[in-house]
């Protein structure tokens, strides 16, 4: 499939994670991103190590010269990168001719921000009324909140997935990754995509205005149902489920597995081929998944005690074929290592001009059977800088000009 999204052309005024996994996701679709950043760069630039070494053999240091950051990498590919003093009126200036020869405007600021400097809704509006303008915030554009700065593991707590996240008897915890960050960002990225389709029919553009706490409300599903419908406020259940027994975590020998028998055909199945226990079933306390939630400690109690007499490969080769999911817990190198992983491709290598050859996780989405190319690594501070300027129209001489006094860098 074409790139969708070629000659689509993105103003990113972007930092940090969900706003720029938004922007990413577009540019992997083909979208000219174009990642306004200040003179300082994105935050995340500066969030290290880790970070990729720096490229060996080159004699004359680049300018703004430092080591890449991993977590700038990992939400930035396909972009191009200009760096620009936002508070200048010269800056001010390249800014409204990007908005108005551009289709979509991505910011995360707080509510107002951008308006005191020439760059609200309103002011790009009036510079090209096709503009989609996407406000990524932590509460929404109103409300009491709409002013709070908003954080990934802020929203975790207030919009209850720290509280349902954790041991039943240990303190709430966070998850392992950003997400809340993460969702908003595909939130967002799938808000965009509507909004250039209605704008094919009404020739007008969209304020989107998309936030970290109603998309990790939306994130809860069947906990946030079971409250509106039944009242019912959910705890922690580590890995467990709630309403389904055996579903969680047990340990091995030599390291942990995920055992999910959702169903009574997949519970008889385990216990008859993996476990060697063909009584359970037929207990009248484990007979039906409702009497083994009534009798949850009793079996799991049962199930782990079996269970830590082998190592993993035992009882995944007992496993494997079933028709009972399972999955071990793997740690990050054997994420990386699983075969199916490998066998689809998902890592790709990438030459960043600074860093030399870096890998990167690829697109997720294969598009009949092949996923969108990347084409561009994560870009260095400032790289496109004259390229995008002579875009507009700015000479060399000029663009040399705005260099020294430091417009843009």
């Amino acid at each position: 499939m074409p790139p969708p999204l070629e000659g689509i052309k993105v103003l990113d005024l972007s930092r940090v994670l969900a706003a720029p996994m938004a922007t990413m996701l577009l540019a992997d679709l083909g979208a000219d991103v174009v990642k306004v950043e200040s003179l300082a760069g994105d935050d995340t630039r500066n969030w290290q190590p880790p970070s990729a070494p720096m490229k060996a053999g080159d004699d004359v240091p680049l300018p703004n010269e430092s080591p890449e950051s991993a977590y700038f990498l990992s939400v930035n590919r396909n972009k191009r990168s200009m760096s620009i003093n936002f508070k200048a009126e010269k800056g001010l200036q390249i800014l409204h001719r990007l908005v108005e020869q551009s289709d979509v405007l991505v910011e995360n600021y707080i509510p107002g921000k951008l308006d005191k400097i020439g760059l609200g809704y309103e002011q790009c509006n009036a510079l090209n009324p096709r503009l989609i303008y996407a406000s990524i915030t932590g509460y929404g554009q109103s409300g009491p909140f709409a002013r709070a700065a908003g954080y990934d593991v802020v929203t975790e707590a207030e919009a209850g997935l720290m509280h349902i996240t954790g041991e039943p008897n240990g303190p709430p915890c966070k998850v392992g990754v950003a997400v809340t960050d993460v969702a908003t960002g595909l939130y967002a990225h799938g808000a965009i995509l509507a909004a250039l389709l209605s704008r094919q029919r009404t020739g007008r553009g969209v304020w989107i205005d998309c936030n970290l706490l109603e998309t990790q409300i939306a994130g809860l599903a069947n906990i946030a149902s079971n409250y509106l419908i039944a009242g019912q406020v959910a705890g922690r259940h580590g890995t467990a489920h709630p309403s389904i027994v055996p579903y969680q975590v047990f340990p091995c020998q030599d390291g942990y597995l995920m055992i999910g028998a959702g169903n009574d055909q997949q519970f008889r199945l385990f216990c008859e081929k993996v476990l060697d226990r063909p009584d359970l079933p037929v207990d009248a306390r484990f007979s039906t998944n409702s009497s083994r939630v009534a009798h949850r400690e009793e079996l799991v109690a049962l199930i782990t005690s079996t269970m830590k007499q082998h190592d993993r490969l035992y009882w995944t080769e007992k496993l494997n074929g079933l028709g009972v999911p399972f999955g071990p817990i793997n740690d990050i190198q054997q994420t990386f290592d699983h075969p199916q992983v490998k066998a689809r491709g998902l890592v790709v290598e990438v030459d960043h001009p600074r860093a030399g050859p870096i890998k990167l996780v690829g697109p997720a989405v294969c598009y009949n059977g092949s996923r969108m190319e990347v084409k561009r690594p994560p870009p260095y501070l400032g790289q496109h800088t004259g390229e995008i300027l002579n875009e507009l129209g700015y000479s060399d001489d000029e663009i040399e000009s705005l260099m020294e006094q430091r417009i843009i860098g």
